[in-house]
């Protein structure tokens, strides 16, 4: 073998080596990423969303054929399904076991907000007493997500303004 030839397939072997350690790399970072999201779906997989705030009748959605339909949603809230739907992507700044805490005290019992998406359910419960995050009971752990992260209320009629109203 020539030493031209020897140069090259040693430069190509570093560089399959290379390459296979940034692929490993990737797969690596996006798996930590996953761990840290309050559910391993991403938002577009989402097909069946089922919600349950305090003092509001549980809600139901199902996409189908890129549509969603559901309970009585109007046309105009159509964004807050699509951020039901993002609620599974939420950031978690950690995790703890679930018995680590008493559910009473975090705001679990009952929880404030209750939010199934495509059979995977999220509890929300209170804000943290530092910092602006949000306790969340997924099985048998509790996220700790952002304040906001949390389902939002349905819209509901306008109030009356001088333009429309009787």
């Amino acid at each position: 073998m020539s030493r031209m030839l020897r140069r090259r397939v040693i430069g190509a072997l570093v560089l399959a080596t290379l390459l296979g350690g940034v692929a490993w790399q990737f797969h690596e970072d996006i798996a930590d990423m996953r761990a840290y999201t309050l559910l391993p779906l991403e938002p577009e997989a989402v097909d069946r969303i089922e919600v349950t705030l305090q003092g509001h009748p549980p809600e139901h959605f199902e996409r189908r054929e890129g549509r969603w339909s559901g309970d009585a949603h109007s046309p105009e809230d159509l964004g807050r399904i699509e951020e039901l739907a993002s609620l599974a992507a939420t950031p978690v700044d950690h995790w703890q076991p679930a018995s680590d805490f008493v559910p009473a005290r975090i705001g679990l019992a009952p929880p404030s907000a209750i939010l199934v998406l495509n059979d995977q359910r999220v509890e929300f419960g209170e804000m943290t007493a530092l910092g602006k995050q949000r306790y969340a009971r997924v099985g048998e752990r509790i996220a700790f997500v952002p304040a906001q992260a949390l389902p939002r209320a349905p819209r509901t009629a306008s109030l009356p303004t001088a333009t429309n109203a009787p």
